[in-house]
């Protein structure tokens, strides 16, 4: 288990400072590390491959059609090399196929064409305030170059196109950051363009309305809809784009949907085979180099051999319970997150066995998530518009509602290290004027929410402060003093506990119709509404540690030949932070990009 930080240390929604990487005086800490360090794992792997029957042989193997394995396979096919994608699923796209893919990337042509004022030098300086000093200069440096020659590369080589996120901003008010954002997003993208490899997408984590065409920007509005002029527009223009797609006889796709989709296309373009339900079961080595994979496909285990590289882009371990119980804080399980259910660590783990060290793997791309019996409902807007409150099991508030989510949640952790059950699970406090007015999940203004929530203990529903404190297990005196505490801020239009509303992204997800201050109104008419709150996520950010050449590293910085890592199978270029919309697929598409990269011009 990783080491916990310092309960005393003090709080703060700052970007905490990065885990430095393994230099050649330090070693791979937590259970197995000195059997890497002796090499063991290496000797396993090919025992492991040594009499299986060859499946085949390509120039790169490519472990998971995420965004990651995806953009590598398409680079290293148009690099002139032979690739191969293998996948566990039965479908391809991973969790990126799930996500609103947003894709925080600086200085790319579709920002210029925006008339985005980005600079590399506004950039740089942003990058390096958000994730501290603990991730190295050179692989930022990768990032911000090999960002837009990446994006560039898979708008020529796919039908890919892309559009500017305006008004996302990024997540911190930091010397470069950009109050209307640098995150983009697919275009509208349809789907006949795959044929009958369209059913085979993994399907979307909230698929879009029926005849509607919905981008993720559009979500901010649409939550509106019912009080916002702007609001009636955009969702009379995602209902017109629909009626469109239909009568040109589209299937059209946006968001995750649309980025998988535009991805595949490219590789089938490109003649690049992918075999589902075809998962990692091993690396295979020779002399300290990684030179293919282990996979089991139609039922028997086989070799693919490599020539020259292997890009591990298998995704996160979210859903691999025992790997969440040994390196990451409790609780934690794997019923709170919304990454692919495949992604159980398949890679990583291969990885780690043939020598490369970990990083950040106590960490995750958090958010807080209402755990609803049907699945996790990741929060965005819900906590951040006006007229709602987080509290913990005290009754009072610890935390700006409407900081970067990943921000919420390693609050949630650091005040329940030292009191277990204190902070994890607190409750989204609303009122009937906040549900009169906002959209709820999928869930329209004033509309019941279904019974089942309210049966899971997600959802608690009172006439008074008091009840509700009782059904939510909180002092009622403390309850109603935190109300009339904030009710009386927010009338001022000033949070003078935790801020709220004086950053840019704090904005974002708000009504532009309250005022002095978007994003507080005071909770007041009855009945209530309290959501259980626990720490979800998109998925794990910690993995293999890789250098700016995306290749995998031992303990002691030097390199594991042939093998390569991008995406949540590797430790993230933010640290343990989050620029902006789109900090997980961003890096992850940028360095699939430089992995096949480097592999075609490394002899």
């Amino acid at each position: 288990m990783s080491a916990s930080p310092d309960p005393s240390a003090p709080l703060s929604l700052a970007p905490s400072p990065s885990p430095s990487p393994p230099s050649r005086r330090t070693v791979l800490a937590g259970t197995g590390a000195g059997v890497i360090a002796a090499g063991l794992p290496a000797l396993a792997a090919r025992a492991h491959a040594a009499g299986l029957p060859s499946l085949g042989e390509y120039d790169v193997v490519v472990v998971g059609s995420g965004a990651a394995g995806m953009t590598a396979a398409l680079t290293a096919a148009h690099r002139g090399l032979s690739v191969l994608v293998v996948e566990k699923a039965p479908t391809f796209g991973g969790s990126a196929a799930r996500s609103g893919a947003g894709i925080w990337l600086p200085n790319n042509s579709v920002l210029r064409a925006a008339g985005v004022p980005d600079t590399p030098e506004k950039a740089a300086t942003y990058l390096a305030a958000v994730v501290g000093s603990g991730i190295p200069a050179d692989r930022q440096r990768a990032f911000l170059a090999n960002g837009p020659r990446m994006l560039d590369f898979v708008m020529a080589n796919s039908p890919l196109r892309f559009r500017f996120m305006e008004g996302y901003s990024d997540y911190y008010d930091l010397p470069g950051g950009l109050p209307n954002g640098r995150s983009i997003e697919p275009d509208q993208l349809d789907g006949n363009v795959l044929g009958a490899e369209l059913a085979r997408l993994n399907p979307a984590y909230m698929p879009v309305p029926a005849g509607m065409v919905v981008f993720s920007a559009d979500y901010k509005w649409l939550t509106l809809a019912a009080v916002n002029a702007k609001g009636l527009a955009v969702s009379t223009e995602c209902l017109a784009r629909g009626a469109a797609a239909a009568l040109r006889g589209e299937k059209p796709l946006t968001m995750g949907q649309a980025l998988a989709a535009g991805l595949r296309a490219g590789l089938q373009r490109a003649g690049v085979p992918l075999w589902l339900r075809s998962p990692l079961v091993d690396l295979a080595l020779e002399g300290g180099s990684v030179t293919g994979v282990v996979v089991e496909k139609d039922g028997e285990r086989g070799v693919v051999r490599a020539r020259k590289g292997v890009v591990v882009g298998s995704g996160g371990f979210e859903h691999n319970a025992a790997m969440r119980a040994q390196y990451q804080q409790q609780p934690i399980g794997t019923q709170w997150t919304v990454g692919a259910k495949e992604n159980t660590g398949d890679g990583i783990r291969a990885g780690q066995r043939a020598g490369a060290a970990l990083g950040l793997m106590d960490d995750a791309w958090w958010g807080p998530a209402i755990p609803l019996p049907e699945e996790p409902y990741f929060c965005l807007a819900e906590r951040t518009l006006p007229g709602g409150l987080i509290v913990n099991a005290a009754g009072a508030r610890f935390v700006n509602e409407a900081a970067p989510y990943s921000d919420v949640v390693h609050v949630m952790y650091e005040k329940d290290r030292g009191a277990p059950g204190s902070h994890i699970p607190a409750w989204l406090i609303v009122d009937q004027n906040y549900r009169s007015k906002y959209l709820f999940k999928d869930v329209l203004p004033a509309f019941v929410f279904p019974e089942a929530w309210y049966a899971s203990g997600a959802v608690k529903k009172a006439w008074t402060w008091d009840a509700l404190a009782g059904q939510i297990g909180v002092p009622a005196g403390a309850l109603r003093a935190t109300l009339n505490r904030f009710n009386a801020q927010a009338w001022d239009g000033r949070d003078a506990d935790f801020r709220r509303g004086d950053v840019p992204y704090d904005h974002y997800y708000t009504d532009p119709n309250v005022h002095p201050n978007s994003c507080l109104a005071p909770v007041w008419a009855p009945p209530f509404y309290a959501f259980r709150i626990v720490p979800g996520d998109l998925g794990t950010k910690g993995g293999i540690v890789t250098d700016a050449r995306a290749r995998a590293l031992r303990p002691d910085g030097s390199v594991i030949r042939g093998l390569y890592a991008a995406g949540n199978a590797s430790a993230a270029v933010m640290g343990r932070s989050y620029a902006g919309a789109g900090s997980t697929i961003g890096p992850a598409m940028t360095f699939g990009y430089v992995a096949a990269n480097d592999i075609a011009d490394t002899p």
